[in-house]
């Protein structure tokens, strides 16, 4: 009996886990910033919505940075100026 409820409590805690790592993924979507587009295009006022997911994913810049497929976008000098007009700094990664 007690390697089952041993068996079923490691269970429950994988799946736990794998819940929360589910969920730090979801956080970290570079296509959620699709409302910085037109911000990143053409230098325009990022809109209170692109700030917004900026902020939320602030700790998915270092991330960006260093995936080779998305820093090109984060390096982009529109999306710098999009980064500082919504008062967020660009961390040192």
């Amino acid at each position: 009996m007690k390697k089952i409820s041993i068996a079923l409590m490691l269970s429950l805690v994988v799946m736990v886990l794998i819940k929360e790592v589910h969920v730090a993924e979801a956080a970290c979507n570079p296509t959620e910033l699709s409302s910085c587009a037109s911000s990143v295009i053409s230098a325009k006022k990022p809109s209170r919505a692109c700030c917004s997911k900026l902020r939320k994913q602030k700790a998915c810049l270092c991330g960006y940075l260093k995936d080779p497929n998305l820093r090109k976008y984060v390096n982009f000098p529109n999306a710098r100026k999009a980064v500082s007009s919504c008062g967020i700094t660009l961390p040192q990664c």
